[in-house]
Formats: structure tokens, sequence, C-alpha cells
């Protein structure tokens, strides 16, 4: 049996008792401007304050400090701080998907994807 669901991504899923994981393809982000992208990882992580420690706070903190510099940010600084933010996100697992997904659209839009 092949089942196919369309939606933002394509997975074929082939009958079978052995299956342990999926293709899921490639997803652009690259379509946001870059203060489209950096409006979404705000409104991301202000939603994620709530769900982090008071040190994780700073760190995302410092880091969005940095981020919000944009174009003017040292390029290593910029990233080092986009992995913080990604980072702390992961820790708190399904809650910090949306953070993750904003910052590889910074990425993105910054052209460092």
């Amino acid at each position: 049996m092949t089942s196919n669901y369309h939606g933002g991504q394509h997975v074929s899923m082939h009958g079978g008792s052995n299956n342990v994981g999926i293709n899921t393809g490639s997803v652009n982000y690259g379509a946001a401007t870059p203060q489209d992208a950096l409006r979404e990882l705000t409104d991301a992580v202000n939603a994620l304050r709530g769900h982090i420690s008071p040190a994780d706070r700073q760190v995302v903190d410092a880091s969005m400090r940095t981020v919000g510099t944009g174009a003017n940010a040292e390029p290593g600084g910029f990233r080092r701080a986009l992995r913080d933010i990604s980072g702390v996100a992961g820790m708190v697992g399904q809650v910090g998907v949306p953070v993750i997904e904003a910052v590889r659209k910074v990425m993105a839009a910054f052209g460092l994807g």
C-alpha cells in the first residue's frame, strides 16, 4: 500500500512492517524578507519565554540583542546567537519548534543557510 499526503512536504510510506523512518525532503525557508524573518523570530521567542528557565531567558535575551542588529552584526556573532537561541528552543521540545523554524528562516533570509 502506498499513501501520499500533500501539504508543505511530500511523504511516501510503502507497506510492510519494517518501516523505520521517512524522508520528508527539504523545506524552503528562503521566502521571507530579513525584516519579516526577524519579526517572526521575535514573536516566536516571546511565546517561548514562559517555557524556559531564567538562566535560559538570559541567554536568549543576549542572543536576541545580537540578532536584532541584523545586517550590522558581526557574522560569526550573528550565527552564534542564532545557534544559541535554537539550542535553548530545542531543549524544551515541541513548544520550541516555532523558534527553531524561525531561526532557519532568519538564516535563509540573511544568506547563512
